[in-house]
């Protein structure tokens, strides 16, 4: 009925990842987005990259990689990486109790004890947010 729909953002970067053997981080609102800490809905979708920097433009769908940091891509692909991106982009003043309690709730307590192992790769500010996520629930 509505034609033929476009691939997500998320499935045509992993394609372009593959293809020039790259690794991609989401990065800015698009992390955000997708750990559901911003309502907002990016107009492109930006990842961080070890490739080339370019813009891919798929039907209606923006593409922006950036080449970035080793230290930026060390997390790429995991939880944690995906949550230093998207506090990045709200800056700490706006990482409320609200958000965390939204990532305790979201986020399998799994996944939450496995940010740990990243913590050095995080800026210092966010030692407590990933300490307080990493803890056990009573």
């Amino acid at each position: 009925m509505l034609g033929p729909l476009a691939p997500s953002a998320e499935d045509i970067a992993r394609a372009l990842a593959g293809r020039d053997r790259t690794r991609l981080q989401p990065a800015g609102a698009y992390a955000a987005n997708a750990l559901g800490l911003s309502e907002q809905v990016p107009a492109k979708a930006v990842f961080l990259t070890d490739g080339p920097a370019r813009t891919v433009k798929i039907g209606p769908t923006t593409i922006q990689l950036r080449r970035t940091t080793p230290k930026n891509m060390e997390a790429a692909g995991r939880l944690s990486g995906l949550l230093i991106q998207a506090l990045r982009e709200l800056g700490q003043e706006h990482v409320t109790q609200q958000r965390r309690d939204h990532l305790k709730r979201t986020i399998p307590a799994d996944k939450r004890r496995e940010l740990l192992k990243d913590l050095r790769l995080a800026p210092a500010w966010m030692h407590p947010i990933f300490r307080e996520l990493a803890e056990e629930e009573a």
